[in-house]
């Protein structure tokens, strides 16, 4: 059992940044593959970014590319998302979650064991 916990959210101009973090319970959190995701109102729950057990690889979704940078830290159960260049359009509710292996379809959030409650992020232009 994994409990993930988001904070970091908050209001920001566009052009902003802002560092999510998502603490994890339990002690075999860098076993799991992490992923973030967002969803904005009407819209479905859509993949962000993800990172492997040990970090050394990661996914990022193409309209985040350049834009925000997935990175964990075992030793603090600690997974972040870096969150630079903001627009209106990363307005959302974003999302922490987990599971226990690496698939293909890792941007499937079907595929995650745990989720966070989330972490609004709104971006003003």
């Amino acid at each position: 059992q994994v409990q993930l916990v988001e904070s970091g959210g908050g209001l920001v101009q566009a052009g902003g940044s802002l560092r999510l973090s998502c603490a994890a319970s339990g002690r075999t959190f860098s076993s799991y593959f992490m992923g973030w995701f967002r969803q904005a109102p009407g819209k479905e729950r859509e993949f962000v970014a993800a990172i492997s057990w040990s970090g050394g690889d990661t996914y990022h979704a193409d309209s985040v590319k350049g834009r925000f940078t997935i990175s964990r830290d075992n030793a603090k159960n600690t997974v972040y998302l870096q969150m630079n260049s903001l627009n209106a359009e990363d307005t959302a509710v974003y999302y922490c979650a987990a599971r226990r292996g690496y698939s293909s379809t890792y941007y499937n959030p079907n595929g995650y064991d745990y989720w966070g409650q989330g972490t609004q992020v709104t971006v003003s232009s």
